[in-house]
């Protein structure tokens, strides 16, 4: 599945990249969490997510850019795939 760009509000061009990444096992899934909070720290940069048992629901977006997709959540994505592996 690739990253899916949504449009939240077509009058301020609010979005978000959106992505599920499904495991095997809720430790699976937790460990990849960590990985992807090391990597968001060390960005400046961090995810609204929700984690289901073995399913982490990741959506990126720059807040202090009115919500809006940027470079900065792209290369965000990019890492978060190469994680996942």
């Amino acid at each position: 599945m690739e990253w899916v760009e949504k449009l939240l509000d077509e009058k301020t061009g609010s979005a978000q990249l959106e992505k599920t990444f499904i495991f095997k096992d809720f430790i699976t899934a937790w460990a990849f969490m960590s990985q992807v909070a090391l990597l968001a720290e060390k960005m400046d940069h961090h995810p609204d997510w929700s984690n289901n048992y073995n399913k982490v629901s990741i959506r990126l977006s720059t807040h202090s850019e009115a919500n809006k997709i940027t470079l900065k959540d792209r290369e965000l994505a990019v890492l978060i795939d190469k994680i996942k592996g």
